[in-house]
């Protein structure tokens, strides 16, 4: 049964827990934006793919978000808890502080818990679909926007340029189109004015030119001989396809086998699977080296010492009319040993580093649920110490133990990346170096540190000078 300081607790955590994860949610939002903003700009999307895109791509942003609403709130909640002597009242009672920190504790390994289900179920899903939109918007040609003086080259064989446009958008003045599908040269379309439009399903722009001419160079790139044709008109109607321009849609599964997109399970089923692959292409490796260099099986020692000797100048056993030919064979078999060799390696370097992603993946979904406790009994006896409500102190604190810990989660990673350290000790670096800080903190906050108070360290520093000997001598004799 909750009793009523439990209540008072989690009651008192839930405010600054939502507040502060729906702000470090928006805000690595907003960088997320930022970080795509280029991809994005000048494709003509619509409202429902940009939400999309943000929505897919704010998922994996959640994990991230927890950890630091945990440790911020935490902190803020001890720390107004703190600074009205309720913490203290508390403790006066006879209540210890980890008696005081056990609703939150399970609350926070449920949050632990949905924080893993998340990142192996959810993510995944999210991650496949954010890398296929994003896949669908990367390689989109830009929408079609007609500048004044600059050629508009992604309709493909058309560059297309207009000194001039009205108001309206419509009319142009000075048009000047190459038609790049000809092997001799640009066909060429001059006017005078126009009028542009766009067909209602956005698939078609048509030119209404006045006044003009179409220059076309006729016959066969293999002939000298060639007709120039120059062709003038009163009225010309030109049609082009917009459809390239449109954003395609690109199946699923093209994506779906990446380590981002697999669960926990998944991830561990293709880590096996490549730990064997690797194992039985390097025993495939070890075969094929035995069966062209078949003679390493020989021990040197079946051979007598004088015609081991002898054989040292392999020449001597060799008729001068087959030299060539035998050279020319040994040559062949060693081309073919070395570029067998080099796909070798480079499909085992492949496989190996997919190997090593699938690792530190499976260890990141484990590790960042773990770091929500351990950011937890960092903050809780942070802000019991500190004893400071409100976002000046502990806002403070806490994005220095954050930055910490996101730190050690880059290099970490990188680390792993680079093969200096296993994918467990990279992954849980973070989780590791902080672990052993909030075992610190928390014994502080259970005998009242004096560990933030300013006091504490000034009464430290006068009783060290007063051990001074040249301190003492000055002080009596004055």
């Amino acid at each position: 049964m909750i009793k009523k300081l439990d209540k008072l607790i989690l009651k008192a955590f839930a405010g600054p827990f939502i507040a502060t994860f729906f702000i470090a949610f928006f805000i690595l939002m907003m960088q997320s934006l930022w970080k795509y903003i280029d991809d994005l700009v000048g494709k003509g999307l619509d409202f429902i793919t940009i939400g999309q895109f943000l929505w897919y791509a704010s998922a994996s942003l959640l994990i991230l978000a927890m950890p630091i609403a945990i440790l911020i709130s935490s902190i803020m909640t001890f720390g107004n808890l703190g600074e009205s002597f309720e913490l203290v009242a508390i403790k006066s009672s006879g209540i210890s502080l980890l008696r005081f920190m056990r609703p939150l504790m399970w609350f926070t390994i449920l949050l632990c818990g949905i924080s893993f289900l998340f990142a192996n179920y959810v993510i995944p899903f999210a991650n496949l679909k954010f890398k296929t939109l994003y896949s669908d918007i990367y390689f989109k040609k830009p929408a079609f926007d007609l500048k004044e003086g600059i050629f508009f080259t992604y309709i493909p064989g058309y560059a297309i340029k207009v000194a001039k446009k009205d108001p309206d958008g419509q009319t142009i003045h000075k048009v000047l189109i190459y038609e790049q599908n000809n092997n001799l040269q640009d066909n060429c379309i001059t006017a005078e004015h126009g009028v542009m439009k766009i067909s209602n399903d956005k698939n078609f722009l048509e030119f209404n030119l006045s006044n003009g001419f179409r220059y076309q160079e006729r016959g066969n790139a293999t002939d000298t001989s060639t007709e120039f044709i120059r062709l003038g008109f009163k009225e010309f109607k030109k049609l082009f396809d917009l459809s390239v321009l449109q954003k395609q849609t690109t199946n699923d599964s093209v994506f779906r086998n990446s380590h981002q997109m697999l669960s926990a399970r998944q991830l561990s089923r293709n880590i096996d699977s490549l730990t064997k692959v690797n194992d039985s292409a390097q025993t495939a490796t070890i075969k094929m080296l035995g069966i062209e260099l078949h003679y390493t099986n020989l021990k040197d020692s079946a051979l007598p010492a004088k015609l081991a000797k002898a054989m040292r100048d392999s020449t001597d056993f060799i008729p001068d009319s087959l030299q060539s030919l035998i050279y020319g064979r040994t040559y062949g078999i060693v081309t073919s040993m070395k570029n067998s060799l080099q796909f070798t390696s480079f499909e085992r370097q492949t496989r190996e580093r997919s190997l090593l992603m699938h690792k530190v993946e499976w260890h990141r979904k484990y590790a960042f649920s773990v770091a929500c406790l351990v950011l937890f009994f960092i903050g809780a006896p942070l802000g019991s110490i500190i004893r400071k409500g409100g976002m000046g102190m502990p806002l403070v604190a806490a994005i220095v133990f954050f930055l910490l810990f996101h730190l050690l989660g880059m290099f970490g990673e990188k680390f792993v990346k680079e093969n200096l350290v296993s994918p467990f000790l990279g992954m849980w670096l973070p989780v590791i170096v902080l672990t052993p800080v909030g075992f610190f903190l928390t014994y502080k906050a259970m005998h009242d540190s004096q560990l933030f108070s300013k006091e504490f360290y000034y009464r430290a520093f006068k009783s060290l000078t007063a051990r001074i000997p040249g301190k003492k001598r000055i002080q009596s004799s004055s």
